[in-house]
């Protein structure tokens, strides 16, 4: 924005990834201690702990460069992107496994992509506050979204308070009474199948009272339970799928969709603001539709679809900058259509299924400490693309895309191989979808395919045999 420029001057490529990214390493720190914050003060504290961090991160940057000048002004928006990160690292793991956990099974992946909805309809709201206080003059217009974010994570922080506690959690620190009621709260029990209470209230186990009183716990404990026998295919799945979520390039293009789409043709600051708003726009609606078919579609086919349509789009877009077709009107608009087909293809896809599923194939032991860990990853990888894109775009306009297609087209290969379906499931029995990996499956059916293809090749044979002798 110019009246961001002229207080703290252009940005060079550097400058600006680490603005950008500055607030994802406390983040990746901060998430590692999200699951043992969560496992001991609840799920929901947590989340009002993060949210606290957040606003008052956002607030620090809403006041930087007031009476300090340039220097003064960075570094307090730099301290104020770090503790919004450590918020952020903080909330987010919590919000999704308590999503996760207070859904009856048949509605956990509509229930749990409401945290997407909202998710995008924050970046959407973001783009067009931008764009609205772009024409303000004075400073106001660039600190008027980080007021936003401070009013919007403080009455997280507040209304917290106000939810019922999750009632897993509940049970696995050996409150029964309140999870009984917590249940009742919110009507599990009325929605889940006969199968489905049982298990629940089969958490009252004394192993988990005791492991809950035991105190809290260090992260060398969490880790070997995350990977002990029988538990670490899933925590390492988990990593995997959200490292490389990062890897398609998603946050690349939204981090940096104003200059992508400057690169792209869209000549003026106005034109490429707007033009990403309405990215944010197609990212909402069609989250919104995709997640009533969440349950529906199959985590496995959604992840397998999704990100190959994801690939093939950054492949595309690459090959055209590499061509140099980008420099005609018809490779500029061929650019801005895969753009937006990546967007509708992440959105329905891995945007909501990749939180579903690190989140609900961890046991409620590990499902805290396994989904921040996975998050951790997130946050690093997401680090390493917003602080290098506008590095990499300086250098190469067609690098960044294939680097993100390839790793995408990598990741479809890895699910195929590894990723079983757990729709349906309860939380209590998803572990049993490990037992056999689809890529054993695939193999024992090629192996019994060829041993029948042998079999009535031998009876064949022996028919040749039989009738020649006649």
């Amino acid at each position: 924005m110019p009246e961001f420029e002229r207080l703290f001057g252009p940005l060079s490529p550097t400058l600006r990834g680490l603005i950008v990214s500055m607030i994802l390493i406390p983040a990746s720190i901060s998430s590692l201690a999200a699951g043992p914050i969560a496992d001991r003060i609840s799920r929901t504290y947590a989340i009002s702990l993060g949210a606290g961090l957040y606003a008052i991160g956002s607030l620090l940057q809403c006041l930087a460069g007031f009476g300090t000048g340039r220097s003064g002004g960075l570094a307090m928006l730099l301290l104020g992107r770090i503790i919004t990160g450590f918020g952020e690292g903080i909330f987010l793991s919590p919000i999704t496994v308590y999503a996760i956990e207070v859904a009856p099974g048949k509605q956990r992946g509509r229930v749990a992509s409401l945290v997407q909805v909202f998710i995008c309809t924050g970046v959407a709201l973001g783009y067009f506050i931008c764009y609205g206080s772009l024409r303000i003059q004075g400073s106001l217009s660039w600190r008027l979204p980080f007021a936003f974010q401070a009013l919007i994570s403080g009455v997280i922080c507040g209304g917290c308070f106000r939810l019922p506690h999750s009632p897993r959690w509940l049970l696995h620190v050996g409150r029964k009474v309140e999870a009984q009621l917590a249940l009742e709260t919110l009507e599990i029990t009325q929605n889940s199948t006969e199968a489905e209470k049982e298990e629940i209230l089969a958490l009252h186990m004394e192993e988990h009272i005791a492991r809950s009183r035991a105190g809290f716990k260090t992260m060398i404990e969490d880790a070997k339970l995350m990977f002990r026998k029988g538990a670490w295919r899933r925590t390492s799945l988990g990593i995997f799928m959200s490292g490389f979520q990062q890897l398609t390039g998603v946050d690349g293009l939204l981090f940096y969709a104003p200059v992508l789409f400057t690169q792209a043709g869209l000549g003026s600051t106005n034109a490429s603001f707007l033009a990403s708003g309405v990215s944010g726009v197609v990212n909402l609606v069609v989250t919104i539709i995709a997640q009533f078919y969440t349950d529906k579609w199959g985590r496995r086919p959604t992840m397998i679809i999704g990100n190959g349509l994801c690939a093939a789009s950054m492949l595309i877009v690459g090959v055209i900058y590499a061509s140099g077709v980008n420099s005609t009107h018809g490779g500029q608009y061929m650019i801005i259509a895969m753009i937006y087909l990546f967007l509708i293809s992440f959105s329905s896809s891995t945007a909501i299924t990749c939180r579903i599923y690190v989140t609900e194939i961890q046991p409620i032991t590990t499902r805290a400490a396994a989904s921040s860990l996975a998050l951790t990853a997130n946050w690093l990888v997401n680090w390493v693309i917003a602080f290098t894109t506008p590095l990499f775009l300086a250098r190469s306009s067609s690098g960044p895309y294939f680097l993100w297609g390839g790793s995408t087209a990598f990741a479809v290969v890895v699910f195929i191989c590894f990723m079983p379906e757990t729709k349906g499931r309860s939380l209590e029995s998803v572990e049993m979808a490990f037992e056999t990996l689809p890529l054993r499956e695939l193999t024992n059916k090629v192996s019994h395919r060829r041993g029948y293809v042998n079999d009535e090749t031998t009876r064949r044979e022996q028919n040749v045999d039989i009738g020649q002798n006649m």
